[in-house]
This record gives structure tokens, sequence and C-alpha cells, in this order.
């Protein structure tokens, strides 16, 4: 069952009507299972850093923990908790005003099965202020749509130029044999990504890559903190392997990172 509180008490419909309607803040996602979170020092300090970014404030990161193990199931079930930050009572016609921030966090149960591999086209589309985990997610979803109305499972984001930066809410990484190669460009640091690339132990580059040369990879993957790793079937016409045998390797290295305790 999905639970939902804000600053540790049952959301006030008031205060959560806010986010809906000015739609400023930010958040991070993570899979938390019997008391851990793999990489959750990452997601805190995403948290703070956009957290100053957005509203100028230090957030605290104890706080957060504290939220965050409150709502996780007392059997250790695995679920996924996103922790969204913003400010009930900022309003729109003066965001600057100082912020005091709240957290609104929310649970739901994690999937348990291992998602089939993503057929996915490129659209050109950058997200504003693509370094920030914002929830301004219209212009994802919108863009996720279009490519499902398509025949598609999801979008690849690439500049005017054609070069790629990063899935709807994903990132992305590419496999040339056994080297590993992340896209140059602007998009979110993904927390999983980095996770991955500091366990994977064979070769691994950060490049431009022009979505027209994508036929040089032997497999490519999508990453987040909710599925971790998930073989790309296609890029519009070009098709990768889904069970190339690095991603086996890149499942183990990521499996192989302890996670912390919450």
């Amino acid at each position: 069952m999905a639970e939902i509180e804000i600053d540790g008490a049952p959301a006030d419909p008031a205060r959560l009507a806010a986010l809906g309607l000015l739609n400023y803040g930010h958040f991070t996602t993570m899979r938390a299972e019997s008391g851990r979170v793999r990489g959750l020092t990452l997601h805190l300090d995403r948290l703070v850093r956009d957290c100053r970014t957005l509203f100028a404030v230090a957030l605290d990161r104890a706080a957060v923990r504290q939220r965050v193990r409150a709502v996780l199931p007392a059997d250790g079930a695995p679920v996924i908790v996103r922790v969204t930050v913003y400010d009930p009572a900022l309003g729109l016609e003066r965001p600057a005003a100082p912020a005091e921030p709240a957290l609104l966090v929310t649970t739901r149960p994690a999937a348990a099965a291992e998602p089939a591999p993503l057929r996915v086209r490129t659209v050109v589309h950058r997200r504003e202020l693509p370094e920030v985990k914002h929830v301004g997610l219209f212009g994802l979803v919108h863009q996720r749509r279009q490519a499902q109305l398509a025949g598609y499972d999801d979008a690849l984001l690439v500049d005017p130029e054609g070069r790629v930066a990063e899935g709807a809410t994903w990132n992305v990484g590419f496999l040339d044999e056994d080297k590993l190669v992340w896209p140059q460009g602007p998009s979110l640091p993904g927390t999983t990504e980095a996770l991955l690339s500091g366990a994977y132990r064979g070769p691994q580059s950060r490049e431009p890559l022009s979505a027209a040369e994508l036929g040089r990879f032997g497999a490519a993957f999508a990453v987040n903190a909710g599925v971790g790793i998930r073989p790309l079937a296609a890029v519009d016409g070009t098709v990768l392997d889904p069970f190339h045998p690095v991603l086996a390797e890149l499942r183990a290295a990521y499996l192989g990172i302890a996670p912390e305790a919450v």
C-alpha cells in the first residue's frame, strides 16, 4: 500500500495542493529493502545540493533519514521511496520569499519482476535546469507519452545537433565490446550511474555521442535507482543486444555495492 506524509504527519490536502499548483521543488527516488538503500549518501547529497540551488536553504540530512526510516515497512519489504522537498507556503507572486521547505515522503511497492528491454526513440528535448532533479516533469512525461503513442516504450533525449543526453527519467550507457561509454552532455547526475561507474572494473569513458553513430555499439542500457540496469532493445532503427554478456557483469557489479542503513 502506498504511504504519503508531510514532515512526519499524514498529508494535509491544503499543503499537498501547493505542490500541484506551483510545481516548484525537487526530489530523489530510491529503492529501500530491509531498512537499507544502495547509494543513500548520494541521494542525500543530491537533496542537499538541490535544496541549496532552488531554495538557498541548508537541508537537514538527519531529518531526511528520520523521515525515510519512519515510512519503511516493518517487514523489510522492498519499496520505492520518494522524498520531495518543497515549500507549501511559497506563492506564485513572490517565489523569492524566504523559503521553509517541507519534506513530502511517499512509498510504493517496488516491482518484483525484472522489466523487459526498452525500445526507445530519440527526441530533441532538454530539461529545464538539467543538473537538478526538479518536479517539473511535464516535458518528460509528454515526450514519453508521444513515444508510446508512436509504438515505442520511452524517449531518449538529444540536443539540436543530435547528441545524446539522457533518457526521460533515466541515464543511459553504451557498450563497445567491454568498454562502457557514457554520453557527454547536459543531463542529471544520476546516483545509479555514479555507483555503477565506480563499481565496474572494465574500461570506460565519457564522450560526446551522436545518435547517428549508435550502431557502433553492441548494447545499451538505462539506469535509475528504481530498476537498476535495464537493457535497451533498440534506439530508433538501431537494434541492440539486450543479452550482451557485459550487461550481466554490470548487474553483478551494481548488486555487489553494499547498501547503506537508513
